[in-house]
């Protein structure tokens, strides 16, 4: 017979280590979606998509800080147009050719779960949404976050 402390103490394990410890089956991540569980096409992890975000984030800055420069913008100007570059940069990348630099360089691209192109009012509902940060804080069990789920995407390995 186990004593109190010792049942709550493991409960408050499995509760916070996840469902998996729990026992529950979750499968991998994308395989209710119908895709490869490693490998092209795969859904891709947190840690790539992080750092394609941070490539991503400096070009935008990088771009911004050249036309602060040139067209003497002020701190606060030059941050709200690295915030709009990095937006326009993810919507016509994203909609054009299914990525962003900083994704095409760690190896990952954006696609619809229908197989259609992503196309520019998808690529722009998810960028939208991208820079609203939260939605895409908030991830399901295949990794994405709210803005994919709206645009029905998915990011995975190429």
């Amino acid at each position: 017979m186990t004593s109190g402390k010792e049942r709550d103490a493991r409960w408050t394990q499995t509760w916070l280590s996840g469902a998996r410890a729990a026992g529950a089956d979750l499968g991998q991540p994308g395989e209710r979606l119908g895709l490869p569980g490693s490998g092209s096409g795969a859904v891709a992890g947190y840690g790539r998509r992080l750092v394609a975000l941070f490539v991503d984030w400096g070009l935008s800055m990088l771009v911004a800080s050249l036309l602060a420069r040139t067209l003497d913008w002020s701190p606060s100007q030059r941050s709200m147009w690295t915030l709009i570059i990095f937006g326009v940069q993810a919507w016509l990348l994203t909609g054009a050719v299914g990525t962003t630099l900083g994704k095409r360089l760690c190896g990952m691209r954006v696609v619809r779960l229908d197989g259609r192109p992503v196309g520019l009012g998808w690529s722009l509902a998810r960028a939208v949404l991208l820079l609203l940060v939260v939605p895409a804080l908030l991830w399901d069990r295949d990794y994405r976050g709210l803005h994919d789920r709206a645009a029905n995407t998915v990011v995975v390995s190429l």
